[in-house]
């Protein structure tokens, strides 16, 4: 009677205890308030997590109109209520899996393009959706707006629909979003925060839309703790921590000769399944880029000093016996 969807997507992150983890792109440092922030969560747990008020106070700390969601995931199947049964939507080849996953639970005919604006702009047609990360998952590139013209002026155009995956701009130095009426924008705390387990998220555009299809009570007592502490903190945890991350990139690539603008990087390595076997037997977890269609890809993050030194040197180590 009920079928299952024939599409799935990997995602990384360890499943077991043990691994020093480079497969999940997130900020190594937690807050310092975190322990107090769970204390809080125990405390709310008994009665249900209404946030409208946390709500409007995460708007004036963003500083424009928003809808607070139970991270990305949850917004991309609030789209797919809202905007995605029998349309035509435009997914770049290489990229965050659940964009084709979501697609397709609603039925929607996916049309996938190059990961370059210029070029998926030509697949943009009138009503359609466009799916596009940027920074991009997995290879790290950030476009800006300039370079994002063409798809924008398409999407304009065509009155079509661009969704824009910004789960990661927040480990971009100097970075900068496009502004339009037909553009959606997901944001997400998980990564900047290091807390994967804590969903919470928001989405800009479409502020009614959203509210009206999202499920009540969705982000637990945990994430209501969690925005009462990150309105609080004001971002300056991201301030204080970013510096951080940045510094050990720069070592990675030097020492790597890799590149990324986001907490992460695609190495080729040959056979990635192989190469991430023989670095789990090293106690290191790397995520094989074989589900975005890289197979001799593997990805990787930026994670403190010391573990990015072990990483540095399996990789060496690796590379002469490979």
């Amino acid at each position: 009677m009920l079928e299952p969807v024939k599409f799935s997507a990997y995602h990384g992150g360890a499943r077991e205890e043990g691994l020093l983890d480079f497969s999940a792109s997130l900020n190594p440092y937690p807050p310092e308030w975190l322990d107090e922030m769970f204390r809080r969560a125990k405390e709310v747990s008994t009665r249900y997590p209404y946030y409208e008020r946390l709500e409007e106070g995460l708007v004036e700390l963003v500083g424009e109109p928003l809808t607070v969601t139970a991270g990305i995931t949850e917004a991309l199947y609030l789209l797919g209520i809202l905007a995605l049964r029998g349309r035509n939507v435009v997914i770049p080849r290489h990229t965050y899996g659940e964009y084709e996953r979501a697609a397709r639970i609603f039925g929607a005919e996916v049309i996938k393009g190059p990961n370059e604006p210029e070029k998926l702009a030509e697949l943009v047609e009138r009503d359609s959706v466009v799916f596009f990360c940027n920074p991009n998952n997995p290879d790290g590139k950030f476009y800006r707006v300039r370079e994002l013209r063409p798809l924008l002026d398409a999407v304009e155009e065509k009155e079509a629909l661009l969704v824009l995956d910004e789960a990661f701009i927040d480990f971009v130095q100097k970075p900068e979003s496009p502004e339009g009426e037909n553009i959606v924008k997901l944001r997400t705390f998980t990564k900047s925060y290091g807390l994967p387990g804590i969903r919470v998220g928001y989405v800009t555009g479409f502020e009614e839309a959203f509210r009206s299809v999202r499920m009540p009570w969705g982000i637990g007592s945990t994430g209501v703790a969690f925005l009462e502490f990150l309105i609080k903190d004001g971002f300056e945890h991201l301030r204080k921590t970013m510096p951080l991350i940045w510094r050990e990139k720069e070592r990675i690539e030097k020492a790597l000769g890799v590149r990324s603008d986001a907490n992460f990087f695609i190495k080729r390595v040959g056979n990635a399944e192989e190469f991430a076997k023989a670095m789990k037997k090293r106690g290191i977890l790397v995520r094989s880029c074989e589900s975005f269609g890289l197979p001799e890809y593997i990805r990787f993050s930026v994670r403190r000093p010391e573990e990015n030194g072990i990483l540095i040197e399996a990789f060496r180590e690796l590379g002469e016996r490979f």
